[in-house]
Formats: structure tokens, C-alpha cells, sequence
């Protein structure tokens, strides 16, 4: 692999936002000669997508080394000193030296794992073909629920419309649907069974269309019973009339015609 020295040193500069950096102990690695056994040497090290650079010092302008992690795994080693919390980077390339490291802390060592593990394409890639499953799995989800929901609806309100068929006649004759509701009947001008006559005759066509918001000079139903009570007062008021005319004349004739 070929790599521009200015554009690889000016990227480890840049205000690019690193993923992971911090000082570890180094004890070589790939391409250069191995660290004689001891405390190996302290650097500055920061990574930056799959390429992890290394630094003398945190103020440094130009990296050290730098190590592109591909084809490769990340896994806990043992250090040449005695309680260093090492880890070593190994290639599957033969012939390539693994790159030993080591952190201040256990949690250090944790993160540093972490990060490289992940930093690689291949990594991303495994990544991705999850995410793109979980996706093609949350909309073959989604569609069924949409699918169960568009038939429960349609099932609703098949079980909710109204039945236009005719009833079924009773004793040979065609009853209205809803015979429970004592307005209804009333506004029929029928009187309900169990009213008492004189507490139904009381409630003349007016009483009517009062409840019914209607004024009873000029009534504005549409029921035939009410106009028909209403119009036939005046004939119900004149039949009473020469009814008690008729009883006074009789009475009048059979005083007349006694001795």
C-alpha cells in the first residue's frame, strides 16, 4: 500500500473529529524492530476511522507511525512487564510482527479494544448488512400491521352497517323497527299502552308540538297523526257542541210533552 506522507500527516492534524485517543505503551510493531523487553516507550496515540496514528507527545505536528487496521484483530496479550493491561494487534498477513500495546487502566484497556475493533470497513460493512436486515424485517412488520388493521376496519364496518332489508311481517303485518320508545309513539298521535285515557287526552296535538319545539298556532310536522289531530279540533269542538245541543233539545221536548 502507497500512501501520500503529506496528505496522510495532514489528515492526522486535521479538525476532523478523532474516535479514540489516549497514551499507550508501545513495545514496536508492524515494520519496525521489536522494543527489548522492559517498560517500552509512552506515545500519544489517536484514531481516526481505520487508521490509528501515534504522536512523541500530545503537541506533536507530525505522527510517528502510523497503522491502517484492516485485515486484522484486536485481542487482550500479555505485556513483558508485569501488570501493564496489554493488548496486541495481529495481522493475518504472514510475516507481520503484531503490535503490542498496553494502557494505564483496565477501563482504558476495555475502550481501546472497543475502538479498534470496530474501526475497521469490514467491521462497518457486517454492520450495515444488520442494519439493512433489521430495516427489510421493521417494514415486512410494519406492512402486516397495516394489512391487520385495513381488515379489522373493513370487518368493523361490515358488522356496523345498517340492514336495508324489509322485516320479517308479523301475524301478516309489517311493524315499524323500533316500537319500545314512548316519543315515538306519542308523535304518532297512538296512545301507549298502559297511559291512562284522560291523561292522554289531556295532551292534545299543542302539548305535542310544544315538546316538539313547534309552535301550535302554525304547526310544521311532517306527521300525519299530528297534523291530523290538530286540524280535526275544530271539528272535534263542533261534533261536542250539537252533541249537547242535541241532549238539550231531547230533555226540553220531554218536559213538553208531559201533563
Amino acid at each position: 500500500m502507497k500512501l501520500n506522507k503529506r496528505s496522510v500527516a495532514h489528515y492526522a492534524l486535521s479538525d476532523s473529529p478523532a474516535d479514540h485517543t489516549g497514551f499507550l505503551r508501545s513495545w514496536g510493531g508492524p515494520g519496525s524492530p521489536p522494543t527489548p523487553s522492559g517498560t517500552g516507550r509512552r506515545y500519544w496515540f489517536v484514531l481516526k476511522g481505520n487508521l490509528l496514528f501515534s504522536f512523541e507527545t500530545r503537541e506533536s505536528r507530525v505522527p510517528l507511525s502510523l497503522v491502517v487496521l484492516e485485515g486484522c484483530t484486536v485481542e487482550l496479550a500479555e505485556a513483558p512487564v508485569p501488570e501493564e493491561f496489554a493488548f496486541a494487534i495481529r495481522f493475518d498477513a504472514p510475516g507481520v510482527r503484531p503490535h503490542l500495546l498496553a494502557a494505564d487502566g483496565q477501563a482504558a484497556q476495555e475502550a481501546w479494544v472497543k475502538a479498534l475493533s470496530r474501526a475497521s470497513f469490514g467491521y462497518m460493512r457486517l454492520v450495515v448488512r444488520e442494519l439493512e436486515s433489521q430495516l427489510q424485517d421493521a417494514r415486512q412488520s410494519l406492512a402486516l400491521h397495516r394489512c391487520a388493521s385495513q381488515r379489522a376496519v373493513a370487518n368493523c364496518s361490515k358488522s356496523q352497517a345498517p340492514d336495508h332489508r324489509a322485516p320479517d311481517p308479523e301475524n301478516g303485518h309489517f311493524l315499524p323497527r323500533d316500537r319500545s320508545s314512548i316519543g315515538t309513539v306519542e308523535e304518532r298521535g297512538i296512545r301507549p299502552i298502559g297511559r291512562d285515557l284522560t291523561e292522554w287526552e289531556l295532551q292534545g296535538p299543542a302539548s305535542l308540538l310544544l315538546s316538539m319545539g313547534q309552535s301550535p298556532v302554525s304547526p310544521e310536522s311532517s306527521c300525519f297523526s299530528t297534523l291530523h289531530d290538530w286540524y280535526g279540533k275544530e271539528i272535534m269542538e263542533l261534533r261536542r257542541g250539537w252533541q249537547q245541543r242535541a241532549k238539550g233539545s231531547q230533555t226540553e221536548n220531554k218536559s213538553q210533552n208531559r201533563p
